[in-house]
Parts: C-alpha cells; sequence; structure tokens
C-alpha cells in the first residue's frame, strides 16, 4: 500500500485524558479515533492489526475443532428473562424495540442465544461434544469507560461455547482451552499468567482470567511467591490472622470511650492495639430487594463485595449503603453495630470464629464494648470468606506470601456446567437410553481490541508502538528519502513491487515533500518491524539501509539479501 493513497494520519500531539500510553499511541499513529465515549473506529491499519489478531484466534480455534459460526447481535429479550440475567449482569443492557413493539437487547454476550439455537435442533449424545464459538460486536453499557480500548461500551469478542454430556467430557475441553489460549497469545508475544477468578454475571462454579501484567491494567490478582497460585483479588483466599486465638473468653463489658474514637485508626491510638483486633462493619442494600446487608469483619480486613455476593445469591446486586438506607435500621455512619439492627442480615467473615476478646460492636457516642466473642456474645446469619486478600497475607494451599499485581484481562475461561440448561426449558439431548438430558457447558472469550491494546502497553518505547511481527499491520515499511528524481522513484517502485510479488506486506512511504525526518518518526510512531530506506545514497551503492524497528542497528544490503533475511525470520 503507498501512503501518499492510504487513509491513515498521525499526530503529533494527544489529549491530557489518554493516560494509559496504548490509547495514547494507538490514536495518535492512525490505528482508531473515537466516535464517542467508549466507541471507536478501526482505521484501515488499526483494522489490519485486528484482523491479524483474529487470524491467530482462528487458527489456533479450527486447529481443536471448534467451528466458526455467527449469531444475529439483537438478542430477544425474553431469553434474557429466561435466565433472569435482566437484573443480574454486571451492566446494563442496552434495549432496542422493532416496529412491532418486540424488545430485543444488543448482545452483551451470547449464552443465551446458543443454548436457543442448541436447543432448537434435535441433539442426540451421538452429536457431542461440539464447540461453536464468533467473532461478533458486544454492547456493554459501562458506566466508565476508559483506557482506550482498555474498558469499551463497543467492541468485538471471540466468544465460543461447547456443549458436553457430562462434567468428565467438559474438563478435557477446559483444559485443552487453557492450553489453547496461551499459545494464541503467546504467538502475538503475550505471556499471560492463568488466574483464578469470579465468573460473575455469567454464570458456572468457576472461571480463569488470562492476565497480561501491565501496570496500566485493571485486574489486580495475586501470585504466591512460590508460583502454585495465582488468582484475582475478587476470589483470592488466603489464611486468617486472628487476635488472642489461643485466649481464653473474658467477661463481656460495656466500657467508657472517648467520643472522638470514631475511626479505626481512632481505635488504634486509644486501645495502642493493632487493628485485627477490632469489630468492622460494613453495610450494604441490594438493588433489588432493598435488604439491609451488614458485613461484619475485623479491622485488618476489607470486605470483599464480590464475594458476599455469591455468598448471599446476590450478584451484580449490592450497592453501598446511604444515609437513608442505614437511618431505616436505626442508625448512621460510625455508629453500625454488631448486632441488634432489626430488619438487617448480618453475615460475617470466617475470621470470627476464631479470634477472641474482640474490640467493638456496639459503639455509641462515649461507650463501646470489649471481650465481644462470636456465638458467645453474637452471631451472624453465616460466617463466609467474605474479606479482601491483601499483599503478604500468606496462601491458604501452600503457605508461601502472596504478592498484588495488576493486569490487563485479555481472555476468560468459564465453567458453565447445567446453569443455562436448567434455566431454559428444553435444552437437553437424547441420552443413549432414550432419555433426556441437559447438556454440559463450557463458554471461552477473548476481547480482540483490549488484546490489541496489551500488545502495544507491552511492546512500545518513547517513540512509539514496536509491533511484533506476528500481529504487525505491514511487515515493511519503505520510504523514500531526499529528491525524488525520476531515477530514485524508478529504484523505489522497483522495490516495493519486488516486495509485494515476494508476498511481503509493504507501507510505501512515497509522500512528496515530506522531510526525512518527518517520515522516520511517522515510521517509529507507527512501529511495522522493518523500516527500508531508498534513497540517493543507497542508490549509488545498489544496496538498500534496513533497519529494525526494535533496535537502533543499521545494516545495508541488497534486495536479495533483504528479502532472505525476511523469509528466514
Amino acid at each position: 500500500m503507498k501512503q501518499s493513497q492510504y487513509f491513515l494520519k498521525t499526530s503529533k500531539t494527544f489529549s491530557e485524558e489518554d493516560s494509559i500510553i496504548s490509547a495514547r499511541l494507538l490514536k495518535r499513529a492512525g490505528f482508531i479515533q473515537e466516535s464517542v465515549a467508549g466507541r471507536y473506529y478501526f482505521l484501515p491499519i488499526g483494522h489490519k492489526v485486528q484482523q491479524k489478531i483474529m487470524k491467530i484466534v482462528k487458527e489456533e480455534m479450527d486447529g481443536v475443532g471448534a467451528q466458526e459460526m455467527i449469531s444475529p447481535i439483537l438478542h430477544p429479550v425474553e431469553l434474557w428473562k429466561e435466565t433472569n440475567r435482566t437484573s443480574t449482569t454486571g451492566f446494563e443492557l442496552m434495549k432496542v424495540r422493532d416496529r412491532r413493539g418486540s424488545e430485543f437487547a444488543l448482545g452483551g454476550t451470547a449464552e443465551e442465544m446458543f443454548v436457543d439455537l442448541v436447543r432448537k435442533l434435535e441433539i442426540s449424545y451421538k452429536d457431542l461434544p461440539f464447540h461453536l464459538y464468533q467473532f461478533s460486536p458486544k454492547f456493554r453499557d459501562e458506566l466508565r469507560a476508559r483506557g482506550g480500548l482498555l474498558r469499551v461500551r463497543e467492541f468485538i469478542m471471540k466468544d465460543g461455547y461447547s456443549f458436553h454430556r457430562d462434567e468428565n467430557d467438559f474438563s478435557s475441553t477446559y483444559e485443552e482451552m487453557k492450553r489453547v489460549y496461551s499459545r494464541i497469545f503467546a504467538r502475538m508475544g503475550l505471556h499471560t499468567a492463568i488466574v483464578e477468578a469470579d465468573n460473575g454475571y455469567i454464570g458456572g462454579e468457576y472461571c480463569h482470567e488470562f492476565i497480561v501484567e501491565a501496570d496500566s491494567g485493571e485486574s489486580r490478582y495475586f501470585t504466591s511467591n512460590d508460583g502454585t497460585y495465582a488468582a484475582h483479588e475478587d476470589v483470592a483466599v488466603f489464611k486468617r490472622n486472628p487476635a488472642n486465638a489461643d485466649s481464653e473468653m473474658l467477661p463481656f463489658e460495656i466500657i467508657s470511650q472517648p467520643e472522638w474514637v470514631k475511626t479505626m485508626d481512632d481505635n488504634v491510638k486509644h486501645y495502642q492495639k493493632e487493628k485485627n483486633h477490632f469489630l468492622k462493619n460494613v453495610v450494604y442494600k441490594n438493588r433489588v430487594t432493598n435488604e439491609i446487608i451488614i458485613a461484619v469483619v475485623t479491622g485488618d480486613l476489607e470486605v470483599n463485595q464480590t464475594k458476599l455476593e455469591h455468598a448471599l445469591s446476590m450478584v451484580g446486586q449490592l450497592i453501598p449503603a446511604e444515609d437513608t438506607d442505614l437511618e431505616s435500621i436505626g442508625t448512621k455512619h460510625g455508629y453500625v453495630h454488631c448486632w441488634g439492627h432489626a430488619g438487617a442480615r448480618y453475615i460475617g467473615d470466617v475470621v470470627l470464629s476464631s479470634a477472641r476478646n474482640l474490640i467493638g460492636g456496639q459503639k455509641e457516642d462515649t461507650t463501646d464494648s470489649i471481650n465481644v466473642n462470636y456465638g458467645r456474645d453474637f452471631s451472624c446469619e453465616a460466617l463466609y470468606d467474605i474479606a479482601v486478600a491483601k499483599e503478604g497475607d500468606i496462601s491458604v494451599s501452600s503457605g508461601s506470601p502472596l504478592s498484588l499485581r495488576k493486569g490487563i484481562e485479555v481472555g476468560n475461561t468459564f465453567q458453565l456446567g447445567y446453569h443455562y440448561t436448567n434455566l431454559m426449558k428444553g435444552a437437553v439431548y437424547r441420552d443413549e437410553d432414550g432419555s433426556e438430558k441437559p447438556y454440559y457447558m463450557g463458554c471461552y472469550g477473548i476481547g480482540i481490541g483490549r488484546t490489541m491494546a496489551a500488545i502495544v502497553e507491552k511492546y512500545h518505547d518513547e517513540k512509539g508502538i514496536v509491533w511484533p511481527i506476528s500481529v504487525a499491520p505491514f511487515l515493511v515499511h519503505e520510504l523514500i528519502i531526499g529528491s525524488q528524481t525520476e531515477d530514485l522513484k524508478k529504484v523505489a517502485n522497483s522495490l516495493y513491487t519486488t516486495l509485494n510479488t515476494k508476498g511481503i506486506e509493504v507501507l510505501f512511504d512515497d509522500r512528496d515533500g515530506m522531510s526525512a525526518g518527518a517520515k522516520f518518526a511517522d515510521a517509529d510512531l507507527i512501529g511495522i518491524p522493518y523500516r527500508v530506506v531508498v534513497s540517493e545514497k543507497t542508490m549509488n551503492q545498489g544496496k538498500i539501509e534496513v533497519k529494525k524497528r526494535a533496535d537502533n542497528s543499521v545494516t545495508f544490503m541488497t534486495v536479495e539479501e533483504f528479502i532472505t533475511l525476511i523469509k528466514t525470520n
């Protein structure tokens, strides 16, 4: 492609809002352009990168027998009502009505659609297992679109769904897909951590995220220092540090307490004890039922809302309580009790069962309680693991310390089990004995745009993007430098034709009137793996100037030598 004819506009400037380097570079280099918040045009050069990513995904998926198809973007809302996901999704469904008044959701994810497809067919045990996938636009009305392609409202996802007779059949496919996904990302130059994660509104019992470590990422996850454990903060388990665990229970007392003692730090200062000696409450409201939930932990812990939602089967339904919510149970911020608020549900963390002689729980202006013990002085509806892990906590499985990391989630795998087939009537296959049984499912997703952003986050320098060869929009960026005489043009065009004939993708910067500095700057910004310069100097030598974008070394070689270099790399 000749650059003078290519719809490619680079820019020297960027918006201060583009704090994420991938957003800044992809915009400046002409790969993407924002339409409105969270929605992007993929310009010709950006679309080429997307296609390269999708090609790798397709090759690997087809290689294990998955079959590509496409489903409608508009989903009948009735399907989402069958699974009760109109109110439990982690994002707001975007809905439209057609001229007949029928309501549709713009597809945010497609589990219901694929189950609906399969249940329309006569499936027998002989047909199982099978694996269907698609590359499809997705729409999610994210509250805060940000980070360029990292959190958007419209994007292309590769989503796939496998159907099985039972868990044994599924488990081999699930493990195979983890290996396939690792290969996919490795081919793009991305090392991914496979991290235990939360199924959220997707459903099922377990899932894994594929995360590229990056400071710009929104995913926070823990890895054990011995390398045996990796889990997203939403599900990470860890050993508690209960206060006074080996002590005898002391008598419960209400004692005087200075009025200035209001916060956890005030408690530490006044009582001269570490935070794990104190009780703490965090209050939520179920936005669907208006129930008030009081989560009880010790002062060294923070409540993990995701764990709490799963414990109560309220995924996506809890929000922080406001003043009016606290007033409804007769209290206010700073004065929430660990027991006794009529109308509230109390849920505690597992640490309460082993901690002894805690302080707090009945805070008033000038008094509080001490030697508070769970089971004797108060109790909750239930105790669960509802706390967030933190740096340095100890892994339950190995006893190794946990390290907190940040990264970009580029893919995920979900065990769905019977979640959808139990909720959607007729989602069954006919077994060998003639009986009807629900099929067992898995789900597998890759965000194409987010993967593209993750590659740029990893592969860039102060001058611009440095694309890995496997996903680069072109392999060679040819530049004609200096006064464009007829002889020089002839040599440059001959090189361009030769490379194209050899099947080598070339972006030829044939723009006249551009300085060498401007062309070099654009080439560095765009980040194509090989830069080839044709000039009077190289023409007189009968050679071309070759530079790899990933390093600073410049080499002069013949066209034949360059083609050999390309073909062997």
